[in-house]
């Protein structure tokens, strides 16, 4: 059994103390002359910017903030989830990619279209498998729909995987991550059968099905000096 950790880091102790759960509002506004326009709706979740708030206050050896409860709209800490939640997106191809991921198939399909488990296991495992064994924490973007409808891309998900156990004998791997909607849970892992007799990615039961993921790129931030 191989098994790897990001030296230092558990969702109980790095990870936010509060749950993603937020009230109706907009999660950004902007001003177009004298109108403020409201866009998004926090009650969706800001996941892509805890986790990559989480990462930046780990790589700045800050503590998270004491807080249990999530920030108001318009506190520092809102503001800060909120920028990363953006950078977590990738523009403008983090959300292509999403779209086409939640549209292929679980699946390898005809002429050679690759499904979300040989992109999963194949392409995005390694290069998540690379970033744990260097003691980096690394985003996930989870794909749980399958649909060709636009509208449902924010059933999809993020989470900050800190590292994994392999049972290269059995072919059994199990990636340890941080949920921003489970906080202080230090049992949550993605597992897989990577001989492929089971392709299916087993996770928290309550949770949407996970049909694939990938490693959301990240570049680090400074976090604010007051949170």
């Amino acid at each position: 059994m191989r098994r790897v950790r990001v030296p230092g880091f558990l969702p109980s102790t790095g990870g936010l103390h509060f749950p993603n759960r937020y009230p109706h509002g907009p999660v950004l506004e902007v001003r177009v002359g004298p109108v403020r326009l409201g866009l998004g709706d926090a009650a969706n979740g800001l996941c892509g910017g805890m986790v990559f708030a989480v990462r930046d206050l780990f790589e700045a050896g800050r503590p998270p903030p004491p807080r249990t409860d999530p920030p108001p709209p318009g506190s520092p800490l809102f503001r800060y989830l909120v920028r990363r939640l953006f950078a977590s997106f990738a523009l403008p191809w983090g959300p292509l990619r999403y779209l086409l991921w939640q549209a292929l198939p679980s699946s390898d399909g005809p002429l050679g279209l690759r499904g979300l488990w040989e992109r999963t296991v194949r392409r995005e495992w390694p290069l998540v498998r690379a970033d744990l064994e260097a003691g980096r924490l690394c985003p996930l973007g989870l794909v749980r729909p399958r649909s060709l409808n636009p509208l449902v891309v924010g059933r999809n998900h993020q989470v900050l995987a800190y590292g994994y156990d392999l049972d290269e004998e059995r072919g059994r791997l199990a990636i340890l991550v941080y949920d921003p909607n489970h906080p202080h849970h230090d049992g949550l892992a993605l597992t897989l059968d990577l001989t492929g007799g089971d392709r299916r990615i087993g996770y928290l039961e309550g949770e949407l099905p996970v049909r694939g993921f990938f490693r959301t790129p990240y570049r680090r931030a400074q976090p604010p000096p007051q949170l």
